[in-house]
């Protein structure tokens, strides 16, 4: 079975709409023996209809047989059929079109943000009328921010990897989208995440976060189940004295705070900082992600203030010195002395580490989180058991200890990881623009791209392609184990195949391991410690908002 070493860190994510829907999953769970070969498959059906469902329609796929030899052979043996190439996809004009200059985006951003059903309306509208998962369309923000919105748009499993070929696709200046945040932002620096492979500063930045994760990585898991230890602690506080605990906020301040104190051995509670960071951190981001945000606004409120000007800069000038101050003092030593050998200055690392750890890998715990627990409750009694059941055996044959090499001892666990971020990717949005002529092709035809054209996939359907994935619009918690395992090469929330890893010369996510590492260490802590609990889900500007109504402590 394939396993992946976890010690590198993560690049991210921010969903962006904002429905109000609620529902409430209420589970319990008996203590039974640990039978891990007698179980019955995990489902769970996507039942709100804002969720991205399979947006790829199910036609029938023609098989091909090669024809064989037919003439009379001289020998008694069998003739075998010769192997014949992969038939070429017919070549298709590639549909839509991008309406007329201002009007045509600025139209296809209102139905992106304010049509019923959202962005995934909007997106699957127009696959139905084009009859096609690959077609032209606007992106948002459009005028006055973005000055070309016209993109090529993929939503299946098959184009979609075509984003990640860096001899195809440049990255310069992309990371969010057909704009950029100003680098008033970022101390006047364009950030490793803006930045091409075949940029010198790429190489060095990128083997700088490296660094930083190869030196701390014996701090993860501990300052984690520390961290997480206290958040819980406080969920029970809250659940004790009103009936519920929200568990954004708490988990905001234990992310924050695991981040400091496994990077740089800080605790930011004892800085200047004190509680400020997650409010700092979020204020930030919104001033950098606000054109493309859903912030559940009245549109008349939302397009002028959010969507058609850029925030300006001076309004977090003093909140973002106070994280520079803190990260600055925190990363003096070992990682800026490496910095400075590899020829960055102190300053553009310090930059970059802060963008790192609050916009990367914060903005991925706060996103990914809550989605992962929607996901793990909404499987109910028999995912919560087989859960606390596997989790606890291994842990208790391992001498109570929890490390990399017991979590690789746990399938179902990895598995609905894996699932969590196939079928709701923190990263949803990803683009590349052409570096010259090619073809791209979708499961039935062939399309040309011109060199300077902007590609753009949208995630969530790419990931819910149902010629690639089996009841792709349902959560199946052991999706990915035993031979399921082949399937990871289609998870791409990492900017690249969960199969592949990040390099100093591609554009995946540094800390792809890292994310998985602490994902699979929140659902491992929350089942050491929970037998079940049961939630409340609504939905954030940033993805799910999660409310505890209860936690029941470890029987068994």
């Amino acid at each position: 079975m394939a396993s992946t070493s976890l010690t590198l860190i993560s690049s991210t994510f921010f969903q962006t709409e904002f429905p109000t829907k609620r529902t409430t999953i209420c589970c319990s769970i008996s203590k039974c023996p640990f039978t891990p070969n007698s179980v019955t498959p995990l489902k769970v059906s996507v039942s709100d209809k804002n969720m991205t469902q399979s947006p790829i329609p199910l036609t029938s796929i023609t098989t091909l047989v090669s024809d064989t030899d037919t003439t009379p052979s001289s020998s008694s043996a069998p003739q075998q059929p010769s192997p014949q190439p992969p038939k070429k996809l017919p070549m298709r004009r590639i549909p839509g079109d991008y309406g007329l200059p201002f009007i045509g985006p600025f139209q296809d951003r209102l139905d992106y943000f304010y049509s019923e059903g959202g962005r995934d309306t909007f997106f699957r509208t127009k696959m139905n009328k084009y009859n096609s998962t690959i077609f032209r369309a606007n992106m948002p923000p459009g005028p006055f921010i973005s000055s070309n919105p016209n993109v090529i748009v993929l939503l299946d499993g098959k184009s979609f990897p075509i984003l990640f070929d860096n001899s195809k696709v440049e990255k310069r200046d992309i990371f969010t989208g057909t704009f950029m945040p100003s680098t008033e932002l970022t101390g006047g620096h364009r950030i490793l995440s803006y930045l091409d492979p075949t940029e010198p500063k790429h190489e060095q930045l990128k083997s700088l976060i490296f660094f930083l994760l190869k030196t701390r990585s014996s701090h993860f898991i501990p300052e984690f189940q520390s961290s997480y230890t206290n958040l819980f602690d406080t969920l029970e506080k809250e659940l004790a004295k009103t009936g519920k605990a929200t568990f954004s906020d708490a988990n905001d301040q234990a992310a924050f705070n695991y981040l400091a104190k496994a990077f740089f051995g800080t605790d930011p509670t004892e800085t200047n900082l004190k509680m400020d960071a997650p409010k700092i951190v979020s204020k930030w981001t919104l001033m950098q992600l606000s054109p493309i945000l859903s912030l559940g606004l009245p549109k008349y409120i939302q397009e002028p203030l959010f969507h058609t000007f850029r925030l300006p800069p001076i309004l977090v000038k003093k909140d973002y010195q106070r994280l520079y101050d803190f990260f600055y003092e925190s990363s003096t030593g070992p990682v800026l002395d490496e910095a400075v050998r590899l020829g960055v200055s102190k300053e553009e690392a310090v930059h970059n580490l802060l963008f790192t750890t609050c916009f990367n890998s914060f903005g991925g715990m706060k996103i990914f989180f809550p989605n992962l627990l929607k996901w793990i409750g909404r499987g109910g009694v028999n995912i919560h058991r087989r859960l606390a059941e596997e989790i606890r055996y291994v842990i208790k044959s391992n001498d109570g200890k929890v490390s990399m090499a017991a979590m690789e001892q746990m399938p179902l666990m990895k598995s609905v990881v894996y699932e969590a971020l196939r079928i709701e990717p923190p990263v949803p949005l990803q683009y590349g623009k052409a570096k010259h002529d090619f073809v791209i092709e979708n499961h039935e035809n062939s399309f040309q791209v011109k060199e300077g054209e902007m590609l753009f996939g949208f995630q969530p359907f790419a990931t819910k392609d149902p010629k690639i994935f089996d009841k792709a619009d349902e959560f199946v918690g052991e999706r990915f184990m035993g031979e399921g395992e082949k399937l990871l090469k289609h998870v791409f929330w990492s900017n690249g195949r969960e199969t592949e890893e990040p390099t100093v010369g591609n554009k995946q996510c540094p800390g792809k391991d890292f994310v998985v590492l602490f994902s699979r260490l929140l659902v491992v802590e929350l089942f050491l410690r929970y037998d079940t609990f049961s939630i409340q889900v609504g939905k954030s500007p940033t993805g799910s908002a999660v409310t505890f109504t209860s936690l029941k402590r470890a029987t068994f």
